[in-house]
């Protein structure tokens, strides 16, 4: 059985016997953060246990490396979106120690690709569409100075709501543990 048949029969189950009703919520994040953070499967339950957050709390967006590349990308329209449509009023950039970006080269990247059967001249389509590949596959050195280049692309984003507080932290994937990076002033409590 595929993982996708596994949970599509999980699923039927799961609708069936009624097992959502303990996490229905709105839409509205009670707590009023967005957070963005890495997609690693060492965070899905750890960083919600290690922030004292429950389904409804906050508004979690995802990616490789908790990383906002570019002001105008996908992850910074859901920021504006949770801020502005979605009652949002603090943002949270929080990266992880040993994150599978640092150090990771677009070479690396491109080479699993084409081992995997991407067609090189496919790849090069990209450069026509405005897309530097290299740029876009990097990853970075340090989680840290990672953390703190996405809160100023935020911070520096001409729609951030003013006073929107924007945090940076670090939490250790093994025991949950937060550093603080970068911490708006006055947002205490």
């Amino acid at each position: 059985m595929s993982v996708i048949d596994s949970i599509l029969s999980f699923n039927e189950k799961f609708v069936a016997d009624r097992s959502y009703e303990p996490y229905q919520t709105s839409k509205l994040p009670d707590k009023k953060i967005v957070i963005l953070t890495c997609m690693d499967t060492r965070l899905i339950e750890l960083l919600p246990q290690a922030l004292n957050l429950k389904n409804g709390d906050a508004k979690i967006i995802k990616n490789a490396g908790a990383m906002v590349s570019d002001p105008y990308d996908s992850i910074m329209r859901s920021i504006m979106v949770a801020l502005y449509a979605l009652q949002a009023e603090e943002v949270a950039v929080i990266g992880h120690y040993g994150c599978g970006m640092t150090g990771l080269t677009s070479d690396a990247v491109l080479d699993q690709a084409q081992s995997r059967g991407a067609d090189r001249e496919r790849l090069e389509e990209a450069s026509y569409a405005g897309v530097d590949l290299n740029k876009w596959m990097q990853g970075f050195d340090d989680v840290e100075e990672n953390v703190s280049h996405s809160v100023h692309m935020i911070r520096r984003h001409p729609l951030l709501p003013a006073n929107t507080p924007v945090h940076g932290l670090v939490i250790s994937p093994e025991t949950g543990e937060l550093t603080v990076i970068e911490k708006e002033a006055g947002t205490e409590g």
